[in-house]
């Protein structure tokens, strides 16, 4: 037997002005065949757990698209429809197959009706393709943004259970298994969803502490029941104008539609009843910068508003500034600037130059900090990491990189590509050692975590501005579901 695997991987915040093209998706990775099995072979992404699920049952594995790129704008018209063609292709051209493992992020969303829940298209349109016996069972981010036309394109939906992301390929293994038994004849998988009108901040979305364990550990104990193959708490991607913007479930159950669908609409009402808890806590950065100083460090401050991991453009400022204004403390910041990291380069490790950094994507990030700085070192800012952290990735490009250093005790790593920071070889490849900062900043809210909580004294999430500011009620959408809490009082 033979399963097909597809990958389309991109988490699209509709409120940055600068859209995701074709030439993101090619430097970042587009793979078929066999380059796409050699790029996840052995790692901790999902597709590594459909490779090894598949193979351990001796099913032939059949990698046969992969595109990937960071987090960023909403996805081109012209970009969707050369992936579609670039995908179906490909599937026309691998010949008949049993069944597929794909994985859609859950937020990918593009330009125009037709591809804003482009997820939902190319997953309606693979099971045209493939007619409705052959098995589709799907892996998502917990951030996606689930419609019910992707719940009805697959026989299964697995949203990874832990945020910051660390279980990708346990959650693959997992599809793999149920793929396997499908195709044995063993289970008949069947999925219903619900979609409770609540939105769910991204402050209040760690899975390791309330208030989603609790919602977490009701899913888990669901699983004990006879029957009940699958579940998944999709907290939803509020940085996304779509229709489907917001929480959803999902149960997978042994051919009873009717049992998983009131297994999801009783975790449904559980978050529903429990939606004030969902709202988030905000500190201002002065408030976090104050806390971070007062204790013994190094202390992590995430800076919420500019979010690398949720689309942001990675060159906010308002953490730096008010860093560098007090002049008091010991700190790191990554900037993403193409052309200071130039600039830095062209003045030499050693040399001093005046510097704007920062501030220069958009009107959402703060104002550029001007400041004379020294250049510390030079980098090619490609490094790897080998244990499991949030993305499952191993292997990393920040682009061309430049340490520089402030005179008030900051050292800014300027890197000429946007930069997820969920390994410390954001740092450590760059000769920078956490522990020899008072204040590391962060730009992530959860997915740092994994790598910076174990070498941080405390973890403050700071409440700045940007296109991931934490209060989603600050946004203005055209096409979310109405109403919705926060944003409208629903009654009990």
């Amino acid at each position: 037997m033979r399963v097909g695997i597809i990958a389309l991987l991109h988490e699209s915040n509709t409120f940055i002005s600068t859209p995701t093209t074709m030439g993101s998706f090619r430097q970042d990775g587009i793979f078929t065949g066999r380059a796409m099995y050699d790029h996840y072979s052995g790692g901790h992404h999902e597709v590594s757990g459909f490779l090894e699920g598949l193979e351990s049952a001796g099913i032939d594995a059949l990698p046969i698209f992969h595109a990937a790129t960071t987090p960023s704008g909403r996805i081109t018209r012209e970009t969707c429809e050369e992936l579609m063609q670039l995908m179906f292709d490909e599937v026309g051209a691998v010949g008949d197959v049993d069944g597929y493992l794909v994985a859609p992020h859950g937020a990918n969303s593009g330009e125009g009706d037709g591809y804003r829940d482009l997820d939902g298209h190319w997953l309606s349109r693979l099971r045209e393709v493939v007619g409705s016996e052959k098995p589709i069972i799907c892996t998502i981010d917990p951030h996606a943004n689930l419609s019910p036309r992707m719940v009805a394109a697959c026989d299964a939906t697995i949203a990874y259970r832990s945020n910051p992301h660390l279980d990708q390929k346990q959650r693959g293994l997992e599809a793999a298994a149920l793929m396997v038994r499908t195709l044995k004849g063993e289970v008949k998988p069947v999925q219903a969803g619900a979609f409770p009108p609540v939105g769910i901040n991204i402050e209040r979305q760690s899975t390791f502490a309330p208030p989603c364990l609790p919602m977490y550990e009701l899913a888990d104990e669901m699983l004990k029941e006879t029957g009940v193959l699958s579940n998944s708490v999709v907290l939803g991607f509020p940085y996304a104008d779509v229709e489907e913007m917001g929480s959803a479930f999902v149960v997978v159950t042994d051919g009873d539609m009717d049992r998983a669908q009131v297994l999801a609409n009783q975790l449904a009402d559980y978050l529903y009843a429990h939606r004030a808890e969902f709202v988030g806590e905000y500190i201002a950065v002065p408030n976090a910068v104050d806390m971070a100083v007062e204790q013994k460090g190094p202390v992590c401050l995430l800076d919420m508003g500019d979010n690398v991991g949720g689309g942001s453009a990675g060159d906010g400022t308002e953490i730096l500034h008010e860093l560098h204004r007090r002049g008091n403390t010991t700190g790191f910041v990554c900037i993403f600037d193409p052309e200071s990291q130039e600039r830095a380069r062209d003045a030499g490790v050693g040399n001093r130059v005046v510097l704007d950094i920062g501030g220069k994507t958009d009107e959402l990030h703060g104002a550029s900090l001007k400041a004379e700085v020294r250049v510390r070192s030079l980098h090619a800012g490609k490094f790897r990491e080998s244990e499991v952290r949030h993305g499952g990735r191993t292997s990393f490009d920040m682009g061309p990189t430049a340490i520089v250093e402030t005179d008030t005790g900051i050292a800014i790593s300027l890197t000429s590509r946007r930069a997820v920071p969920v390994s410390l070889g954001l740092m450590t490849s760059c000769d920078l050692d956490p522990a020899a900062f008072q204040v590391v900043v962060a730009k992530g809210v959860h997915a740092p975590v994994a790598a910076y909580e174990p070498v941080c004294t405390a973890l403050i999430r700071v409440d700045t501005p940007g296109a991931t500011a934490a209060d989603m009620r600050g946004f203005e959408y055209e096409f979310r579901r109405e109403p919705m809490y926060p944003f409208e009082e629903i009654g009990v």
